[in-house]
């Protein structure tokens, strides 16, 4: 790990205390999780167990020696949960603050200026990616417009039919089967003419006629006034 921090490495920091960190760092960082940067404590008088800072893409952690070096507290605050960050600088170096979205604040104290500044540098990087990530462009693939076609059912042409004006009604008027011819239609006929008179016939022919002119009183095909007439003619030729 060394080797990939050389390039956020610089001559301020102590190689020991890197070294220790580093060493712990292996079993500390998740899958995907990179170091951005490390700071390390240096105090004006004695600094033999300095606090360090790491700062991942991940989250903040922060180191404390304990048991005079022998052990170590590491102490995290995703980025997700850290509101914001700043640092003072001072004559004897730089105080490093950032605060959590739980109101905590947490300062590591006497860090070199130049540290300070990157380290800050990289938190404000990191609270920016997440206030404004960056989400690759989706391209999909053009959907076909569908046009909606409004279908128009065309009115149904009837055709029309001249009709012929009938001006003999006696043309749609049917001969009823049993022969009798309506004296409507043919006025000038008479049922004795159409059957050559009464006086050729028998008496069985006269009382058969008698009959029919009956029956046909009975359908109503001819009037009570008719039928009268026609039987008092028979009568006379019986």
């Amino acid at each position: 790990m060394l080797d990939n921090l050389k390039k956020i490495l610089n001559e301020d920091q102590d190689p020991k205390a890197i070294e220790k960190i580093t060493a712990k760092l292996d079993n500390l960082l998740m899958s995907n999780e990179e170091v951005g940067y490390i700071a390390v404590q240096k105090k004006p008088a004695v600094n033999i167990f300095p606090d360090s800072i790491v700062v991942t893409n991940k989250r903040i952690i922060l180191c404390k020696p304990k048991n005079l070096g022998l052990s170590m507290e590491f102490v995290d605050y995703d980025w997700d949960d850290v509101a914001g960050s700043f640092v003072k600088e001072g004559i004897l170096g730089a105080d490093f603050t950032f605060s959590t979205k739980s109101d905590l604040t947490h300062t590591v104290d006497y860090l070199p200026k130049n540290q300070a500044r990157k380290l800050y540098t990289y938190a404000k990087e990191q609270l920016d990616l997440l206030k404004n990530p960056k989400t690759e462009a989706i391209v999909s693939e053009p959907v076909a417009a569908f046009v909606k076609e409004e279908i128009v059912e065309e009115p149904e042409v009837i055709e029309e039919i001249p009709t012929e004006e009938v001006t003999d009604f006696a043309e749609i008027i049917p001969v009823a089967q049993s022969g009798y011819r309506d004296e409507k239609q043919f006025p000038d006929e008479k049922p004795e003419a159409a059957e050559g008179g009464l006086a050729g016939l028998s008496q069985d022919e006269l009382f058969e006629k008698l009959q029919n002119y009956k029956k046909l009183l009975d359908n109503g095909l001819i009037l009570q006034g008719e039928y009268d007439a026609l039987k008092k003619e028979i009568l006379a030729h019986m």
